[in-house]
Parts: C-alpha cells; structure tokens; sequence
C-alpha cells in the first residue's frame, strides 16, 4: 500500500481539498476556505501546513474568533449547507472565543468545521500558555467545552487518529438531518507530528447527499388526515429552503388551497406577494398569519423545528381538534408537538403528499378569508411603513408610539439628544423599497428580526437571511461577510442595532481587505430597546437597557450617550453616511448602493417605535412573588397564558 509521510497538519489539509458533495447534479467542492487567527496554539502546526500546500483552500484572515465563526456560518447557510468552511485558532482564549458561534452554528443546524488548537498531549511542558488546569482531570482542556455545542466532537492526540475523525466528521457535516458545528481539537505538538499515512485516505471522495424518500405508509397516514380537515395551514421552515422546496411548497399550497405562515429561517422561500403565503408566524409574526393560526385544525409543519417563538410557546394553534402533521429530514423535529412524522425531505415529502391528496380530490375549505387577512395586514403594513414623529413641532406629547406606555415622556429627550425624527418601522418600509429586490438582508437579534419577519417583503428565493435559532447578537456583520463570500455578485446589507454593532463589528476590516463589499445600516436607539420592551411589559422599571451614563442617584440614570457609529466605521476605512431624517436615509441608500466599497449609515430612530405583538403569547420567566403590583399582575398574565397552552 502506497503511503505518504505528512504531518498531521499537512494530511488535514489535503484531506480536506479532497471532499466533495453531490446533491444530485454532480459533485461540487465542499471546504472552500479556512479562517485563521493565528497563535502559538496552530500556526505552526496548521498554519504551516496551509502556507506550504493550502490546495484549493482560500484562507482568510479573521479578526475576532467569534466573528470568524459566524462568517463561516452565514457562508454555509446562504449555500444552503452545500458549500462550508473551517475555522481555526490557538488554544486557550482563541478556541474559547468560537464557542458562542459554535453554539449558534449548532442551534441553526449550519454545517461548520472548528479546528481549535489544544494543549500538548505529550504533558511535557505543562502548563503552556493559556492552558487551563484542573486538578482532578489533566485531560480537560477548554475544548472540552466545545461538546455542549458541536454536533460532533473529537480530539486527535495521535497523527492515525485523524483518519476515523474527519471521516466522522464529513458524515456529520453532510448530513441534512442532523448536522451543525463539528469540533476536532489538534493538540498543537500532534500537529506537527509526522505519520505515514495511506495514499487512499487522500483519494477524491463524493459524499452523495440524497434526498430523502417519505414511507409510502407515512404518505398514506398523512393523506387521510388531510382529508378529513377543513382549514389546515402549513408552516414554512428553514429545511424548505435549504431542501430546494419552495417550487414545491408554492405548488402544493395552490393546488389545495392551503395557506401557509412563515418561520424566520423559512422566509423567502416563496414570494412574500404569492396569495397564499401569509408571511412571518408566531410571537414576530404579523397580524394575517396569527389570525388564521387560531382558526385551523391542522397545522402542516414543512421542515421547522416549532420554537417557541413560532408556536407563541404551544399557544396559538388553539383549534380545539387541532393536529399537527410534519414533513422533516430529522427523525427529532418530526416527532414534535406528538405530530403525525414524515421523515423525509421536504420537496419529496410535499411531492408525494400532493399525488395522495390529488387521487382523493381534496382542496381546503378556506373562501375569502386568506385573500381579507392579506389585505388587513397590507394596510397594516403601510400604516406602520408611514408612521412619523412630529418633528420641531408642539405637539411631540401627543404621539403615541408603537410601543406604548413604557418611556413616552421621555421621547422629546430621545428626538433632541439623538436628533432625529425618524422612527423604526418608517426606516424599515423605506429600506424594503429603497434597495434592489435581489439584495440579500441580514438580521439576529433585538427588536430587528421581530420588525422585519412582519414588515420585509421579499420577492426574490433567498433574498432574506436571520439567524434566529440562536438570535446571537453579533452575527450580523460577520454573517454580512460570509454572505458576500458565497455570493459575490449580489448586494449585502445587514441590519443591526446599535447593541449588536457594540457587540461585535470587526469583520468590517476583512470585508475591506477582501475587497468584498457589505452594507451595514445601523438602526441607533441608544439601547438594547427589545429587553427594555420585555422587561418594562413585565412590570419592571426600566433598567441597565438604556444607553445612560451613571446618574447623581448611583444608577444608570444620567444623560442619554450619543455615539457617532459612522465615525468609528470610517477609522476603518469604511464610506459612511449619517442620516435622521427621510431624506438623508434615501440619499445614504442611494449612495452606499453606488459605493464600491463596504458602507455604514448611522441611522437615528426612536425608541419605542418598533412593531409591536400581533396576537401572540411568550412565556418568560417572571418573578412569582414581588412587591411590586405591575409584576404580580405580570405573573398573573403568565399563568393565565400557560392555561391555554398545550404541556408539551
């Protein structure tokens, strides 16, 4: 048997220039690239390996772990986990640093590939820089964290280990039921270590994804409960985009009749404009989608795993004969809400689905009533795309905003400190209109994704990308970057708020140094304005979720900060805009889209002037006992909720 003398480091790369995928149109290269911040803890190992015989692999130069990692998540989720890239860094803080992104990785069920660095497995030099000691276990090191948050974990202390640990590795990350972050930690003596390894571990491997097919029986068992339904409504998930299945979504909700509500991970599949697509579901979800979900009694869930935030925690399908049927790849998520499962992919799935229902001659009941919840909730739409303060008038005290009740005395103090007239879902209807309708937007936490899986039309498969199975604040300029990275040719622009943008921004600076242009429009309320709606809607008083300085009563209740975020964007390099008023929004816009390289418009809204509930519940975590009455009354509300909504 032929073998090759390489370091451990060396066979990991040239095992990895080696893997493909075919997902039935012949076999596409998987690992594209390697995002790297060096340490002592790889870049002789790794590193070394990928300056001397880096193949096909392009490596990238993050600046941050963390924003690293996103950036390859977002990559891998706009691909739509056909194409992924690795990420490496040094042992100790630099591994520590990609947890958080692991762990959004994971929950979003993205295909990523981590190499951390790790402590010496020979011990000889123990303790090295930044290792980690426990007393009661020497083999625990801070990769040992990784497991909570990776699909599949492993560590490679010997060079031959590395064989059965990347070949697990690519069943996990190919695999569309089960996949997410994969850890394999590389001690970074090992890596250097060399091994004859056998030729045929290097040969050209295809890793044929194929979709899979529903039982015949499943089928069957699926049909007649259709059947036997009056007003089902099916729920659009992630696995339909990333299965291909939107065609056959479109078609299936068309031929029957059925309208269908959308997740976050799931919009864009169809047209926001397709007459039966009811847009975003659940506690984000708009007034059209949640006033039909009361009234069916059954619920289709088409490759969504049925958060919290889609179900309204188990409350808002309240149909008292309500069933639930699902169409997924994973045995798991199919099995939730104690639904009828059809394990499968969901365009086969729906395929065979509709030539059962075909042979009965079923269609839904539904008349005009999806037709009058769409127009309801456009005339909402436009009522709220068109809400305006009243700017250098007398009359600031008689606006009421969106959210009501929690700081509307304290608006004038916004509208003079930020200087700005503009409120939220004002900025939102204008960017929705402004930018082309085959840019790709970008959003994860806060009030945005709540804004925008109501408000955000989207015309164009694929046009709109949340990151809300983790809701990770500070995936979105990174998640902006590995979006550009996997599609070029089409304009980016992330939505983030002044919280997230605090959080983390760096990967600003490999946008520019790799030339792949961003858009970042940076929504500034001068807080963490979605907790301060969660806390102040449950009784409390507004607390460390404004951005003040420290006040004469040793609380966070001075003047308001006024941060000028195009300022520190452009110490980058980055061409910005500022903009308060409508006319300046649309002339950032119309800018940043002729701009040739990354742009930032600092953008000043209200508080309180985001969308608010369309008949949802969530249930949060509220103090039981309390002195206060606002909070009692909270906890009353909650428990009143949980009586409604079903146990498991």
């Amino acid at each position: 048997m032929e073998r090759i003398r390489l370091t451990t480091a060396q066979a990991l790369v040239k095992f990895l220039n080696q893997q493909y995928v075919d997902y039935g149109g012949g076999p596409e290269r998987f690992v594209h690239g390697v995002f790297t911040v060096f340490g002592h803890g790889n870049v002789l190992g790794l590193g070394q390996a990928l300056q001397e015989a880096p193949g096909e692999l392009t490596v990238y130069q993050g600046r941050n772990e963390q924003g690293m990692v996103h950036a390859a998540t977002a990559f891998a989720k706009q691909s739509r986990r056909r194409k992924i890239m690795a990420c490496t860094a040094s042992v100790g803080p630099g591994a520590a640093n990609m947890l958080t992104a692991a762990a959004t990785a994971t929950a979003n069920q993205i295909p990523v590939l981590l190499l951390p660095g790790d402590t010496f497995a020979t011990r000889q030099p123990d303790p090295v820089l930044q290792q980690m000691e426990h007393t009661y276990n020497l083999s625990i090191t801070v990769n040992d964290a990784f497991k909570a948050v990776s699909k599949y974990w492993d560590r490679v202390t010997r060079p031959e280990q590395l064989m059965s640990a990347m070949l697990n590795a690519m069943r996990v990350l190919t695999d569309p039921g089960d996949t997410g972050a994969v850890t394999i930690a590389l001690p970074q003596d090992v890596q250097g270590e060399a091994w004859e390894y056998p030729a045929d571990f290097f040969r050209k491997r295809i890793h044929r994804v194929i979709a899979r097919l529903p039982h015949p029986q499943e089928i069957a068992a699926a049909a007649e409960l259709i059947a036997g339904k009056q007003r089902p409504l099916l729920v659009c998930g992630g696995g339909v985009r990333y299965g291909d299945a939107g065609a056959a979504l479109r078609a299936f909700a068309e031929k029957f009749a059925i309208p269908f509500g959308e997740t976050q991970a799931g919009k864009s599949a169809v047209a926001s404009s397709f007459e039966y697509n009811l847009g975003g579901i659940g506690v984000t979800g708009n007034g059209c989608a949640n006033a039909l979900a009361p009234e069916a009694d059954l619920v289709i869930g088409v490759g969504t795993r049925f958060t919290d935030f889609t179900t309204a925690s188990k409350s808002l399908f309240s149909h008292p004969e309500v069933e639930f049927l699902t169409l997924n790849a994973s045995p798991y998520h199919a099995a939730k809400l104690d639904a009828l499962a059809v394990v499968c992919d969901a365009a086969e799935g729906l395929n065979a689905l509709a030539a059962a229902l075909e042979e009965r001659g079923y269609r839904s009941a539904y008349t005009a009533e999806i037709a009058q919840a769409k127009k309801s909730w456009a005339a909402e739409r436009e009522r709220l795309a068109g809400v305006e303060y009243p700017a250098n008038t007398d009359n600031t005290g008689a606006f009421i905003p969106e959210v009501a009740g929690h700081l509307d005395e304290k608006l004038p103090e916004y509208a003079e400190v930020l200087g700005t007239s503009l409120t939220q879902t004002q900025v939102l209807g204008i960017i929705n209109e402004a930018i082309p309708q085959d840019a790709i937007v970008i959003g994860a936490a806060g009030s945005l994704p709540g804004d925008m899986q109501r408000m955000w039309n989207s015309e164009v498969p694929d046009t709109y990308h949340m990151e809300y199975g983790f809701s990770c604040m500070g995936y979105e300029i990174a998640g902006a970057l590995g979006i550009k990275l996997a599609e070029p040719g089409r304009e980016v622009y992330a939505l983030v708020g002044d919280g997230s943008y605090q959080m983390l921004h760096s990967e600003l600076v490999t946008s520019l140094q790799e030339n792949r242009k961003i858009n970042v429009l940076l929504l500034d309320n001068a807080g963490f304005g979605c907790i301060n709606n969660l806390q102040m809607e449950q009784g409390m008083e507004s607390m460390a979720t404004e951005f003040r300085h420290r006040g004469t009563d040793g609380q966070l209740s001075g003047e308001l900060m006024r941060i000028d975020y195009a300022a520190s964007a452009a110490g980058y390099g980055v061409q910005t805009f500022r903009a308060s008023t409508v006319e300046e929004l649309r002339t950032a816009l119309a800018a940043a889209r002729q701009s040739e390289r990354s742009t930032l418009i600092d953008i000043k809204v209200l508080p309180k002037t985001m969308t608010h509930g369309y008949g949802a519940w969530w249930n949060v975590g509220v103090a039981e006992v309390s002195g206060k009455e606002a909070v009692q009354e909270a906890y009353d509300r909650k428990r009143s909720g949980l009586k409604t909504a079903r146990s498991y």
